[in-house]
């Protein structure tokens, strides 16, 4: 069997063999087989697409690339969540502490976010002194006695992904549901929960432009979970604009910490809730009716906060963080002001516009060796339906360097206007 013999084949539109993709999978890992051929296997899979049976043999190969996480020693049915990503997404940081408050375990492995804005690992770490490098066994032990832990994934979990995205992150082929479902699931199996929540986003701010293409997605990695016995289940939410108010790291973590008291934006607030119902449902075996009723009583009874804290204070974080965010996360050196100039409604804030803003004040990073500023954000004080004066606060840009004029830019493209501006 040779390498290029299976690009060819992809290339042609035909289908791989199990074999085939794993013999790939374990050469392309093992540096028997080049950068070049697997560029090309990932622009032929691209083009050409896989069917499920492809998919799913991919992602397993992918899955049993490095070490498998062993969490059986963990009491309880062990439920992960994993968000496609998002503008605004900081859900992790809520549904995590909700489902664990229910006595539902949560080990949860966590990345660094190329793009706009850090990773849940990222956002946590803005915290002080909170370590994210933690080993499976003080995982296991720390989920155990508090039901709950976030920690960054380990080098040795699915290495042939990180292989793989690298490349297909330089070379177009990132759009590609096969690839995309492939990369996630891959993790997500590795990982060891028994059960699977995903957030699937589409729209502006997403890698699913379309709730049609999102569906799909959704429905291809469902189908791979429950495949290989991991009870799957996936809710779709619109990305056309940021999820709740702040976009970056630190304003994030205190945007959570407001919606685990009891409060917090609308929108961040319901779909918190529904993920963690899910959750819930899935652990419990309960009604989702009855795990979103249960998930709501978590968040405004205290009990989800003080699950956040006992997790803060286990990896080395500032509990206080709970009682003032501001004061123990910090703010940044530099800020600005965005105003309305002129009369009218909001109808949009564009999440790809806010993401970019963020993105350039340095919430975010370009490759994976950058550093992410903890402070630097976006705070938005109007959203879509916000009747504004001119003058009015839309937003508050912050950043731990001098704000650029591009930021600037990209949030004041992001605000579209009706009403008195026409």
């Amino acid at each position: 069997m040779r390498a290029v013999d299976i690009i060819i084949k992809k290339r042609d539109g035909l289908r791989l063999t199990a074999g085939e993709i794993r013999f790939f999978i374990e050469n392309y890992t093992a540096g028997r087989i080049p950068d070049e051929q697997a560029s090309a296997l990932a622009m032929a899979i691209f083009f050409r697409g896989m069917d499920y049976e492809e998919t799913a043999a991919m992602t397993l190969a992918m899955a049993e690339s490095g070490k498998q996480v062993d969490l059986s020693s963990i009491r309880g049915v062990k439920v992960d969540k994993h968000s496609t990503g998002g503008i605004g997404d900081k859900t992790t940081l809520v549904v995590g502490p909700v489902t664990a408050a229910c006595g539902i375990p949560v080990a949860k492995m966590s990345g660094r976010a190329l793009g706009f804005t850090g990773g849940t690992i990222d956002k946590l770490e803005s915290i002080p002194g909170f370590n994210t490098s933690v080993a499976i066994s003080d995982m296991v032990e720390q989920v155990n006695r508090i039901g709950l832990c976030v920690a960054g994934q380990t080098e040795e979990l699915a290495p042939a992904d990180k292989k793989l995205y690298a490349l297909r992150d330089i070379t177009g082929t990132v759009d590609s549901i096969p690839l995309i479902a492939a990369s996630i699931m891959s993790k997500k199996i590795a990982a060891g929960a028994d059960a699977i929540v995903l957030d699937v986003k589409y729209g502006s701010g997403a890698f699913m432009k379309t709730k049609e293409d999102a569906q799909k997605l959704a429905d291809t990695m469902c189908g791979i979970g429950n495949t290989v016995g991991r009870k799957t289940l996936a809710v779709l939410n619109s990305m056309e604009e940021p999820l709740g108010n702040c976009v970056g790291n630190s304003v994030e973590v205190a945007e959570a910490i407001e919606v685990l008291k009891g409060g917090g934006p609308a929108d961040l607030v319901s779909h918190c809730v529904e993920l963690s119902a899910n959750m819930i449902s899935l652990g419990l075996g309960m009604d989702f009716a009855a795990a979103e009723k249960l998930a709501a009583e978590k968040l405004s009874d205290g009990s989800a906060l003080g699950k956040f804290a006992e997790m803060v204070e286990a990896q080395g974080g500032d509990p206080e963080v709970c009682a003032d965010p501001e004061r123990v996360l910090g703010k940044g050196a530099f800020s600005r002001w965005i105003c309305a100039e002129k009369d009218g409604v909001i109808q949009k804030v564009d999440a790809y516009r806010t993401g970019m803003a963020a993105f350039t004040l340095g919430a975010g990073r370009a490759v994976k060796t950058d550093p992410a500023d903890p402070h630097a954000g976006v705070i938005l004080i109007a959203k879509s339906g916000s009747v504004v004066k001119k003058g009015d606060r839309l937003c508050l840009l912050l950043s731990d360097s001098p704000v650029r004029d591009e930021a600037v830019g990209f949030i004041k493209e992001a605000f579209v206007f009706g009403g008195g501006n026409e």
